[in-house]
C-alpha cells in the first residue's frame, strides 16, 4: 500500500507538505503542488478524504470526538454515538469515531489532513482546554455540551440546570422538605464536566428557593450502599432523592430497600437518565429523559447547516421533559 511518505519521497517534499497540498489548509507554491499531484498519479496513491479534497469535494466524513475518560457511563455515550452515526447517514456522511484523549494534537490531525468535513465533540468541560483551538481552526464543529462561554462556538445540549431544577420542583410539589442529589463519580466533577456541574447548580438553586434542606454526594457505582447509609445518617429527615448517575440508580434503590425504606412510601426517587434505564428499575423511576437521539440528530443537523454556510445559533438547549412513574409520591407526615 502506497503511503503519504512514499508520495513525499517521490515529490522531494516533506509528508506535511503533501498533507497541505491535499487539504489546502496552508498555502504552498504552484510548482510544489504540481510535483505532489504528479507523484500521487505515478504511485497510484489513494488518500481516503484527501483525494476528494484535492478534487475540490468534501470527504463526506464527520468526526465524533468522544474521549472515554474515567467516570463516563459507556452505554450512555454509545447511545449518543449511534444517534450521531444514524443522523449522519441521513445526510450521506460516514462518521470517524475518535475515542482516545483527543486534545490539540488530535484536532490538528483531523483538520490538517482533510480527513473530515466537520466534527461533533462530546464530554465538554466548563473551561475545556480544547476550545481556544477549536475556535481558531478552519473546521466546522458542534459541541454536545455547554461550556462556560459559548462565544464563537456552536453548542447543543439538554438544559441540565433546568433538569436539576425540575426534579427538585417535582419533589417540592409533593411536600418533600429534605432532598439529596446523588451525582456522578468524583472525577467527573474534578474535570469540570459541564453537564454534571449544571445539574448541581439547578438542584441547589431550586432547593434554596423552596426552603428545602439539601446535600450533594458524588457516587462511584460500587459505593451505592455506603452513600445510602451516609445520606440517612446525615439527613435523618430525608424523603426525596435525585439521581444523576445511570449505573448507580438500581444499586441505590436496592440499598434503600435493604435499609428498610419503601419507595415511594418512605422515600421518593427521581432521576435524570435515559427512559429505558428509568423504566427497567424494580420500581419505575420518575425521570427527566436524557434525549440522546434528539441531541445527536440536532448536532448533525447544525453541522450540516454550518457546512452549507447557513447561520446557526451559538447555543441550543432542549427543555427537560419529565415522566412521572411509580417512584415518587406525596410526603407522609408521621
Amino acid at each position: 500500500m502506497v503511503k503519504i511518505t512514499d508520495v513525499a519521497r517521490r515529490a522531494g517534499v516533506s509528508p506535511s507538505t503533501v498533507s497541505y497540498a491535499l487539504s489546502g489548509k496552508r498555502p504552498i507554491s504552484e510548482e510544489t503542488r504540481l510535483r505532489v499531484e504528479e507523484a500521487i498519479r505515478e504511485l497510484g496513491y489513494r488518500p481516503h478524504a484527501g483525494a476528494r479534497a484535492l478534487a475540490g469535494r468534501r470527504s463526506n466524513v464527520l468526526a465524533l470526538v468522544v474521549p472515554l475518560r474515567t467516570g463516563i457511563h459507556v452505554p450512555t455515550v454509545m447511545g449518543f454515538a449511534v444517534s450521531v452515526v444514524t443522523a449522519a447517514r441521513r445526510h450521506d456522511h460516514d462518521v470517524l469515531l475518535l475515542t482516545q484523549e483527543e486534545g490539540e494534537e488530535g484536532l490538528h490531525r483531523v483538520a490538517d489532513t482533510a480527513l473530515v468535513d466537520g466534527l461533533v465533540m462530546m464530554d465538554v468541560q466548563l473551561d475545556d482546554p480544547r476550545l481556544p483551538l477549536l475556535r481558531a481552526l478552519d473546521l466546522p464543529a458542534v459541541l454536545i455540551g455547554l461550556p462556560a462561554s459559548t462565544a464563537g462556538l456552536t453548542c447543543v445540549d439538554l438544559d441540565f440546570r433546568a433538569a436539576g431544577e425540575a426534579c427538585v420542583e417535582h419533589l417540592a410539589r409533593l411536600g418533600h422538605r429534605s432532598v439529596a442529589l446523588v451525582g456522578s463519580p468524583p472525577e467527573v466533577y474534578v474535570r469540570g464536566t459541564a453537564y454534571a456541574g449544571r445539574v448541581v447548580q439547578g438542584f441547589t438553586a431550586a432547593a434554596d428557593r423552596a426552603g428545602m434542606s439539601s446535600t450533594v454526594l458524588p457516587c462511584e457505582p460500587a459505593d451505592a450502599r455506603a452513600v445510602a447509609e451516609q445520606l440517612l445518617r446525615e439527613q435523618p429527615a430525608l424523603t426525596g432523592v435525585v439521581v444523576h448517575n445511570e449505573p448507580v440508580l438500581e444499586p441505590l434503590v436496592d440499598a434503600f430497600a435493604d435499609l428498610g425504606l419503601r419507595i415511594p412510601s418512605d422515600l421518593s426517587v427521581t432521576a435524570i437518565c435515559p427512559d429505558g434505564v428509568a423504566e427497567s428499575s424494580r420500581v419505575p423511576i420518575t425521570s427527566v429523559t436524557l434525549p440522546s437521539e434528539e441531541l445527536g440528530a440536532r448536532a448533525v443537523d447544525l453541522l450540516m447547516k454550518k457546512l452549507s454556510g447557513a447561520a446557526v445559533p451559538e447555543s441550543t438547549l432542549l427543555a427537560p421533559r419529565m415522566t412521572e412513574r411509580g417512584s415518587t409520591g406525596r410526603r407522609t407526615v408521621p
